[in-house]
C-alpha cells in the first residue's frame, strides 16, 4: 500500500493529525509519497475543513472572504512556520516580524461558556471573519511552540520518503516515525525484506 493510500485512509477529511501540536499539523498539510508532493490544501473550503477539525470556525457575522484569499494566506503562514520552526530547530534566531502580523490580525474577545459537562469555562472567540482572524489560532500555536517548545522534541519522521513533522510527547522521547501505521510499518517491512534476501 502506498503512503498516499494510507494517508487517505488515516485522514479522509484532510491532512493527517499526527503532529501532536497544531504547529506541526500545519506543516503536515503537505506530504510526500515516492518523491511526489501531496498538497492537502487546494481550495479555501479545504483550509476551512482543516481549521474546523481544530474547532477554529469563522465568526457568525455572515461575511465571506474573497475567493482564494484564505488559501493564499494559509499557505503563506505554512511556509513562514516551516522557515521559523526549521531555524528554531537549527539554533538560529528566527525573524519574527511576519508572524507578528498574523498574531496582530487575530482579534478576539473573552467569552464565558459552559463545557459539555455544564462547567463554566473561559474561551476566546474571534471577532472577525478575516483570514487573519481565522489563521490567528494557528499563528499563535506556532508562536507558542517557539516560546515554550523544547527544540529537542520537534522532529521529522525518519522515513526517507516522509516529510511529516511531530512534537515528541512520548515518555522516553524516542519517537522516530510520524506514525507506526504509516512509516514505522513501512520501515519494518523494508528491514524484513532485507533480512530475507
Amino acid at each position: 500500500m502506498l503512503i498516499s493510500e494510507i494517508l487517505h485512509n488515516e485522514a479522509q477529511s484532510g491532512a493527517p493529525m499526527l503532529g501532536d501540536h497544531l504547529a506541526m499539523d500545519l506543516l503536515n498539510t503537505e506530504a510526500r509519497d515516492n518523491g511526489q508532493a501531496i498538497e492537502f490544501w487546494n481550495s479555501d473550503a479545504e483550509v476551512l475543513r482543516w481549521l474546523a477539525r481544530y474547532d477554529i470556525t469563522p465568526a457568525s457575522d455572515g461575511k465571506t472572504l474573497p475567493s482564494g484569499e484564505l488559501l493564499t494566506q494559509a499557505k503563506a503562514l505554512r511556509a513562514l512556520a516551516r522557515r521559523l520552526i526549521t531555524e528554531f530547530k537549527d539554533g538560529k534566531s528566527p525573524e519574527i516580524g511576519e508572524l507578528n502580523q498574523y498574531l496582530q490580525a487575530f482579534l478576539t474577545a473573552p467569552t464565558l461558556e459552559r463545557d459539555p459537562n455544564g462547567q463554566l469555562m473561559l474561551s476566546r472567540i474571534s471577532r472577525s471573519d478575516s483570514s487573519g482572524a481565522l489563521l490567528g489560532p494557528v499563528a499563535e500555536a506556532v508562536a507558542q511552540l517557539l516560546v515554550e517548545g523544547n527544540v529537542a522534541l520537534i522532529k521529522q519522521c525518519e522515513h526517507p520518503d516522509c516529510i511529516l513533522w511531530f512534537y515528541d510527547r512520548t515518555k522516553a522521547h524516542k519517537r522516530r516515525w510520524c506514525s507506526m501505521a504509516l512509516c514505522g510499518n513501512r520501515y519494518k517491512a523494508a528491514q524484513f525484506r532485507k533480512k530475507k534476501q
